[in-house]
């Protein structure tokens, strides 16, 4: 039984939420702000959390960077309606995905799923693999899906599970570009649809990352209206 976290000021998305969640056999810890959520989190962290942006005490974009000092819990961002701003910087920020308020609760469901599968898919590949092989290298770059581990020139990188994902696909095949519909192939499950700058955010973070490790990192290259490619260095 996976263990979702959920976070927001209003009651009745908690209450309403967190039933349909138990109902698809999640077990679901609520808080109604992000310093209530932060201090439960340093005793037990959940397996995915759920958090609303604009919330007392601490918001959801300050409890994310909290988090991201410590952990790579996946995390999905409740946005209000027409917010772009507030999407793409939690995007940047580090959370694998957002879900638009008012939303359908069976949306938030599948989407949850469909992260969880792909921690499992990415645990399972390298399991299900002979261990002298389960390592990737390609020219500077280490990645170990066993231990959800990425170095970059001998210093390690921390990445969420859906720019583990996207760096992955992009690694495994140097020179060769992949569009932005393959990398969200890589990334979404089919049912679950994100547009271009869901892919463009994630890469520009994933960059972001390589480059506090390499500040002369440009192995991931742009091709406009195409999609992206790995250059081996």
């Amino acid at each position: 039984m996976s263990r979702i976290a959920l976070v927001d000021d209003d009651r009745n998305i908690l209450t309403s939420v967190s039933m349909t969640l138990e109902a698809e056999g999640f077990e679901v810890e609520t808080y109604n702000d992000g310093q209530s959520a932060l201090d439960a989190f340093t005793r037990r962290m959940p397996e995915l959390a759920v958090l609303d942006i604009k919330m007392p005490r601490m918001d959801g974009m300050d409890l994310l960077q909290r988090l991201r000092q410590k952990s790579k819990v996946p995390v999905i961002f409740l946005t209000s309606k027409d917010d772009e701003i507030d999407e793409l910087m939690g995007l940047r920020m580090g959370a694998d995905d957002y879900v638009k308020k008012p939303f359908s609760q069976r949306l938030l469901v599948e989407r949850i799923r469909s992260i969880l599968r792909r921690q499992e898919a990415i645990a399972s590949d390298a399991t299900d693999t002979p261990e002298e092989s389960q390592v990737l290298v390609r020219g500077q770059l280490s990645m170990d899906p066993l231990r959800h581990a990425v170095t970059w020139k001998g210093n390690d990188v921390s990445l969420t599970v859906t720019e583990f994902l996207l760096l992955q696909a992009l690694a495994q095949r140097p020179g060769f570009v992949k569009s932005r519909d393959q990398l969200m192939d890589v990334a979404y499950d089919e049912q679950v649809y994100v547009d271009d700058r869901t892919i463009d955010s994630h890469i520009k973070r994933l960059r972001k990352k390589m480059r506090q490790a390499d500040d002369e990192f440009s192995a991931i290259e742009t091709l406009y209206g195409i999609g992206y490619r790995y250059n081996e260095e």
